[in-house]
């Protein structure tokens, strides 16, 4: 499952963690990417990971998109 969700300047992807791995792409902007404590600045072009269960963020430095793909599908974006 992929969903694209974007950001503006300073918007934030709360602290969280879920059972599914996440491939991430910063599609546009500038991210502070947090996972299981520790943080990256990432920008347009960049990818990243989560594994199961680690806690993760983001928060934008300048309005952008990210790309999250999710597997399993999350049942809970689906409503």
């Amino acid at each position: 499952m992929m969903v694209e969700f974007a950001f503006e300047k300073g918007g934030v992807g709360l602290l969280h963690s879920h059972p599914h791995v996440q491939a991430s792409y910063v599609a546009e902007g500038r991210f502070e990417v947090t996972i299981d404590g520790r943080s990256e600045i990432l920008e347009t072009g960049s990818s990243f990971i989560v594994p199961s269960n680690l806690v993760h963020g983001v928060k934008a430095l300048e309005a952008g998109r990210l790309v999250d793909s999710f597997a399993p599908c999350r049942a809970d974006f689906l409503g």
